[in-house]
């Protein structure tokens, strides 16, 4: 049976970022709202650290941006729970994972209402300890000859939860990690505010791992 995880609301759609780093997907989707390409709203700011960048961004961007340290609380169940009552007191409809290193527990009430990207192909280079360059150098030592990025419903285990949509890249002869990862950030860029506005239409169905997009 096919769920659908939102209905279309006459309104922005409202958003949480989590951020663990130099908050780069924070500043697309700020990007995109602002220039009328994505109708969302930024309601809150999660980061995971307080010395990230992306808190110095998202000050300067004039968004409300709280600091929710794994190494605070005794168990994921307790750091899940601070997390998403913040985003339940701030009346948020969709998180969004930007580069969020910490493991979450997904509550019942957000089954299917958080996001993340990962810049790889999953199932591929997926996983505990597969992030930002590690990801990369991977890809090219393996001899891949694509790779890409993979926006996906997050459950309660690393890159693992319904993918709604790829994007694929070359891996060249000459690829580093810096230039395979700056070539799959650019299709990032493009992919995250496409799934998000597919969310926000009421276009996705999901059924088990699989999400189609509806008109």
């Amino acid at each position: 049976m096919a769920v659908a995880p939102w209905k279309s609301v006459d309104r922005p759609l409202r958003l949480a970022v989590l951020i663990s780093g130099g908050g780069t997907t924070l500043s697309n989707l700020m990007e995109h709202i602002h220039r009328g390409a994505l109708r969302a709203e930024v309601g809150l700011v999660i980061a995971s650290r307080p010395d990230c960048g992306g808190v110095t961004k998202a000050a300067n961007a004039g968004l409300r941006c709280d600091v929710i340290q794994r190494k605070s609380f005794a168990s994921v169940a307790e750091f899940s729970a601070a997390i998403f009552d913040a985003c339940r007191a701030t009346k948020i409809d969709l998180i969004v994972c930007g580069g969020f290193l910490a493991l979450l527990q997904i509550p019942p009430d957000f089954s299917l209402r958080v996001m993340n990207i990962h810049p790889s192909l999953i199932p591929s280079f997926a996983g505990k300890g597969y992030h930002g360059e590690k990801v990369h150098e991977a890809v090219i030592a393996r001899g891949c000859k694509v790779s890409g990025c993979t926006v996906h419903f997050v459950d309660d285990q690393y890159d693992h939860g319904p993918i709604i949509l790829q994007k694929t890249v070359p891996v060249l002869d000459d690829d580093t990690p810096t230039t395979l990862a700056t070539r799959v950030f650019e299709h990032e860029c493009l992919a995250y505010p496409e799934a998000i506005a597919q969310f926000a239409s009421g276009a996705l169905r999901v059924e088990g791992s699989r999400v189609f997009a509806c008109d």
